[in-house]
């Protein structure tokens, strides 16, 4: 009973973060099973229907650590109160985190590109960025000037422009420093230090 564990959202300067805790029930149809890979690697049609799925096939836990809450925070924080939080509400014989850090969480084991190489980890995967996509959307209905729905909160060429020409929204990640779009680190941007 492994429980693999993974977030979607870290390197975003918008929106949540989503950290994801998934067991697979030992009765998940092969079908299904052979179908789970890196998120990233899938459509997001895929990751939807795939999405549902495993939740029918699993025991899982999702955690979202908002923007605000990273801001107070800091990401670091964010991460090891969501791990622990999955930890603490799903019961497996191992814990295992896609990347090299555990974020000083006792009983956690990482594993380099564990979501391409265990299934429970690539379900978490999906999962995560299921929710992280699905929150994208809804906040591009909200500021449609950034681009939300395309770039999924993350600092693309066209949200980096989007910032310069119409400043922060409410969602943004204060904390992040922005430095491709100031001439010296010395300067602010919209009253925010960066």
């Amino acid at each position: 009973m492994i429980c693999g564990i993974d977030e979607a959202g870290r390197g975003c300067i918008a929106g949540s973060l989503f950290v994801c805790g998934v067991v697979l029930s030992q009765n998940i149809p092969l079908a299904l099973k052979v179908q789970l890979k890196d998120s990233k690697s899938l459509s997001e049609s895929k990751r939807n229907i795939l999405a549902s799925l495993i939740q029918q096939f699993s025991d899982f836990y999702l955690v979202k650590k908002t923007h605000q809450e990273i801001d107070d925070k800091g990401l670091s924080l964010c991460l090891k109160e969501a791990l622990k939080e999955i930890l603490q509400n799903l019961e497996a014989s191992q814990y295992i985190f896609d990347g090299n850090c555990k974020f000083g969480v006792d009983l956690l084991q990482t594993l380099i590109k564990g979501d391409s190489k265990l299934s429970c980890i690539s379900a978490a995967s999906i999962v995560a960025k299921n929710a992280k996509d699905k929150e994208m959307r809804d906040l591009d209905t909200l500021y449609p000037q950034y681009g939300f729905k395309k770039n999924k909160g993350y600092g693309s060429k066209a949200h980096l422009k989007a910032i310069k020409d119409y400043g922060y929204c409410a969602i943004h990640r204060k904390s992040f420093k922005l430095k491709s779009l100031m001439q010296n680190s010395n300067e602010t941007l919209f009253g925010y230090n960066i």
